[in-house]
C-alpha cells in the first residue's frame, strides 16, 4: 500500500468518526446521554488514532490513544488533555535531540575524513 493510500484512508476514517460526535455535540442533552460513553472511549480514540498517525506515524498514534484513554479513565477529561500536551512536548524534544545528534554526527563525520 502506497503512502497516499494510507493518507486517504486514514483521512477518511477521521472525518467518519467525526460525524457521530457533531452529533453529541448538537444534540439535545438528554437525547445524547446515552451516547456519551461510545463517544468517550470509541471515537474519540480513533480520533486520536488517525489523526496522529497522519501526523506522527503509528507509534506516536498508538502511544497517544493508550495515554488518552488511561488518563481519561483514571483521572478525567483535565489530566487526558495535559496528558497529550505532554506527548507533543516530549515528541518535540525527543525530534531536536535526535537532529542534534545527526548534525553533531556530520561534523564528527567530516572532521575523520580531512
Amino acid at each position: 500500500m502506497t503512502n497516499a493510500t494510507k493518507r486517504s484512508i486514514l483521512r477518511w476514517v477521521h472525518l467518519i468518526v467525526t460525524i457521530p460526535i457533531l452529533g453529541y455535540i448538537y444534540g439535545k442533552p438528554s437525547d445524547v446521554e446515552q451516547y456519551a460513553g461510545g463517544v468517550r472511549y470509541l471515537f474519540v480514540p480513533i480520533i486520536i488514532l488517525s489523526g496522529y498517525w497522519m501526523y506522527g506515524g503509528i507509534i506516536f498514534a498508538m502511544l497517544g490513544a493508550a495515554l488518552w484513554l488511561g488518563a481519561f479513565r483514571l483521572s478525567g477529561f483535565g489530566a487526558a488533555l495535559l496528558s497529550q500536551i505532554a506527548l507533543f512536548i516530549g515528541r518535540k524534544i525527543w525530534l531536536m535531540m535526535r537532529a542534534r545528534r545527526r548534525q553533531a554526527d556530520i561534523g564528527l563525520t567530516e572532521a575523520v575524513e580531512t
